[in-house]
């Protein structure tokens, strides 16, 4: 089964959701399985204010996939591609894509307007 990356929107999404069924991180569960960038925990627990156990238990049965040399060198590239453009985007989303490339992983996000601006990136979108 194939490995990808998961971005921050995705587990949200199923976070927030009473019908989890009718998630993205569902559906793609069905044919996939998930490494989680350590970015995207970092962005999880910043924003968790209550410290919920379900991101403990989550993250604790996760592949979290570390920000590395490589990860930054892919990272400086973007950003300056990004930059030269006039694209740029948000640093995290950055970091995200550039360990997603470096893995050699797909990433799969709610967000195509900022990932789509990466050109050696590829998405799983709605």
């Amino acid at each position: 089964m194939e490995v990808i990356c998961l971005n921050t929107g995705i587990l949200i999404e199923f976070y927030r959701s009473k019908y989890k069924h009718k998630t993205l991180l569902f559906e793609l569960a069905k044919e996939y399985q998930f490494a989680i960038p350590a970015i995207v925990k970092y962005e999880v627990l910043r924003g968790d204010k209550k410290k919920d156990i379900f991101w403990v238990k989550f993250f604790k049965k996760s592949k979290i996939l570390p920000f590395d040399d490589q990860c930054s060198q892919i990272a400086s590239n973007i950003y300056k591609n990004l930059k030269q453009g006039n694209y740029l985007i948000g640093t995290d989303d950055i970091l995200i894509a550039s360990t997603a490339i470096g893995n050699n992983h797909k990433l799969a996000t709610l967000n195509k307007k900022d990932f789509n601006r990466i050109n050696e990136l590829e998405l799983i979108t709605r």
